[in-house]
C-alpha cells in the first residue's frame, strides 16, 4: 500500500518563501556586523603596517633560511591587513534590510531585543526595526 503524497498549500510556500526571505537579510547583516567588528587591543593604522612592513624588508637581507620564510609570511598578513584598512564598507544596505525583515524575525524565533544587542546589533537599528526592550 504506497502512502498518499501530501502536497503543501500555496500559502504554505509562500510562508516558507517569506521566512527564507527574513533569514537571509538577518543573517547577512549579522555576519557582516562580525565580519567589521572592531578588534580588541591596539589598532593598526596604515602607518604602522607600511612602518613594520619596512623593517622586514631590511631584516629579510640577512636572516637565515627559517627567519626568512616567517617574515614572509608576516609580510603576506600585513599585507592582506593594509588591504582590508583601504576597503571602507557601507553596511547600509544590509542594514535596512535588516530593519525591513528584524521585527518579524524576531517574533517568528522568539527573539529578544537582548538577544539581539548580545549578538552586536545597535540599539539605534533595533529601533529602526522596531525591536525594543519590552518586546514588539
Amino acid at each position: 500500500m504506497a502512502a498518499a503524497r501530501r502536497t503543501m498549500s500555496d500559502a504554505h510556500k509562500k510562508a516558507l518563501a517569506e521566512g527564507r526571505k527574513l533569514g537571509q537579510a538577518v543573517r547577512e547583516y549579522l555576519e557582516a556586523l562580525d565580519e567589521h567588528r572592531p578588534k580588541r587591543g591596539r589598532r593598526r593604522t596604515p602607518e604602522s603596517i607600511q612602518k613594520r612592513l619596512d623593517a622586514i624588508s631590511e631584516r629579510v637581507k640577512n636572516a637565515r633560511p627559517l627567519e626568512r620564510v616567517q617574515l614572509a609570511q608576516e609580510r603576506i598578513d600585513l599585507r592582506g591587513e593594509l588591504e582590508k584598512l583601504s576597503v571602507k564598507v557601507d553596511l547600509s544596505k544590509l542594514e535596512d534590510r535588516f530593519v525591513k525583515a528584524a521585527k518579524e524575525y524576531a517574533e517568528r524565533k522568539r527573539i529578544s531585543y537582548a538577544a539581539w544587542r548580545e549578538a552586536g546589533v545597535p540599539a539605534e537599528i533595533l529601533r529602526r526595526a522596531g525591536i525594543s526592550r519590552g518586546g514588539s
